[in-house]
């Protein structure tokens, strides 16, 4: 008889405390895929289209997709495709070089004949953007203890690296003539320095005068100053335009009158703002200049180089990408996409690139590849062959340079500094007009590596709204176990 009771009081006892379970509000969670089509679902993220891979590297099996083999817009995840081809290609210990030949004859103090800059591409060179001394300037001081006072000549810049389209195609031409805050639209050139921006040094006057205006170097660009200073203490309207194509700014607006600041203004034409900001360096160490600048691209035939004088090496390109990817550096990541290239252009690089992917398993036919910053409103992804690529890396010899490359949940100064806190998390993100991308991997509680990819392209909602739900459907990635 006890028996038969103790199996009868069984179902019962389970019974209850399921119940208990259920009045308790400790049911068992949703799956994944029914939590982040409920994410979905939210505010006004439903409008937005979609598209989301998440895959599991361990388990080598899909755990979400919606519309992963459809192509979207990729934003600065295009950065993704640009470091893990160059990292291929180039590998992780590249290093840029940058030379100063010389060919020509001494008297004395002075030289005379050719200095030839030659340039690779290197993204560093002067940059802002890594600390170290500007080589420019070490080059002039050197040629200055040499006992060197004076240089006539020619000073030639070799910018033959890449070809001479300083823009890739599907750029907004606001991103190249417009300067509000941080400059997008940087040119691009094999013979490139400090970042191809010019400083521009703005100080205000008296109220209902134009500011005063100075370029460094003299000469880089043409300005028109239609700016004034205003009476207010505080508060700045002042816009910086650029006719496109060309070194001609125009200043509007108005500055307080207290105002002394800097504006970083993109050139149009690199080579020659690097070849006259080496003379104001050469004047700056107290040598005299008489010297013909010239691009090698203006000259019928090419000169002889002579002998280096000079060498300045880059960091190696595993640094270099890491710049790109935690900063989301848009010139970086165009000079770095021209330096793989086949004949140092964007079509070269885009088939390198897609080689690259090919080689990889990945299929291509859905994609466009027009730059290497995602800039450009031409690129086309798709999410599946963005998680195939991650799920390459993972594997790769360069993994190690790879993975460093992309910003950590919270990290200070990257594009995630103020995302996705304690959160197992190292990926990229993606920023333009009405589309929001992060792609990366991410840990999950069993200890599994998943690489992941949400795309959001032609929303009309609010975009924290967008951020806020790609960010929880990666904590739910995180945290749930199934």
């Amino acid at each position: 008889m006890r028996r038969r009771n103790w199996f009868v009081l069984f179902p019962t006892c389970c019974f209850l405390v399921l119940s208990l379970l259920l009045t308790t509000g400790l049911a068992p969670a949703p799956p994944l895929a029914t939590r982040i089509d409920d994410l979905l679902q939210r505010w006004q993220v439903d409008q937005a289209f979609w598209g989301i891979a998440v895959y599991d590297l361990d388990a080598d099996r899909m755990l979400y997709s919606r519309n992963a083999e459809q192509s979207f817009l990729p934003a600065s995840n295009q950065k993704i495709f640009t470091s893990a081809t160059a990292l291929d290609v180039l590998g992780s210990t590249h290093r840029y070089e940058t030379t100063l030949y010389y060919n020509g004859d001494a008297d004395g103090s002075v030289m005379r004949g050719d200095l030839i800059l030659d340039g690779s591409g290197d993204p560093t060179f002067g940059s802002s953007q890594v600390r170290g001394e500007d080589p420019l300037r070490a080059w002039a001081q050197e040629l200055a203890d040499m006992g060197v006072e004076r240089i006539e000549g020619r000073l030639i810049g070799d910018d033959n690296a890449f070809d001479d389209r300083p823009y890739p195609d599907g750029w907004t031409v606001n991103y190249i003539t417009e300067q509000k805050g941080r400059h997008m639209g940087n040119s691009v050139g094999a013979l490139a320095y400090r970042d191809n921006v010019v400083p521009v040094i703005v100080r205000a006057t008296r109220p209902g005068a134009p500011p005063n205006v100075e370029v460094q170097p003299k000469d880089a660009v043409s300005i028109t100053n239609k700016a004034t200073t205003s009476s207010r203490w505080r508060g700045n309207t002042l816009q910086v335009n650029r006719t496109f194509s060309t070194n001609e700014l125009v200043l509007t607006g108005s500055v307080a009158r207290s105002y002394n600041g800097s504006l970083a203004v993109p050139v149009s034409d690199p080579t020659p703002f690097v070849l006259r900001s080496f003379v104001r360096r050469l004047e700056e160490a107290g040598i005299e200049t008489d010297l013909t600048l010239t691009d090698i691209d203006d000259l019928n035939e090419r000169p002889d180089r002579g002998s280096p004088l000079f060498v300045e090496f880059s960091r190696p390109l595993a640094e270099i990408v890491a710049v790109m990817n935690k900063e989301s550096d848009n010139f970086y990541a165009e000079q770095i996409f021209r330096s793989y290239g086949w004949g140092g252009s964007t079509k070269g690089a885009a088939r390198r690139t897609k080689s690259f992917l090919r080689e990889a398993g990945i299929n291509t036919r859905q994609l466009l590849i027009h730059d290497g910053s995602g800039l450009s409103r031409k690129d086309l992804i798709t999410p599946e062959a963005m998680v195939k690529l991650l799920a390459h890396m993972n594997e790769h010899k360069a993994r190690e340079a790879f993975m460093a490359s992309l910003p950590s949940g919270g990290e200070r100064n990257t594009t995630l500094d103020y995302r996705l806190h304690r959160t197992n998390v190292k990926a990229k993100t993606g920023s333009l007009e009405f589309v929001r991308a992060l792609s990366g991997y991410v840990r999950r509680p069993n200890g599994h590596r998943v690489a992941f990819a949400v795309f959001a392209n032609n929303y009309t909602g609010p975009s924290y709204q967008i951020s806020r739900t790609i960010d929880d459907i990666v904590r739910s990635v995180a945290s749930m176990a199934s």
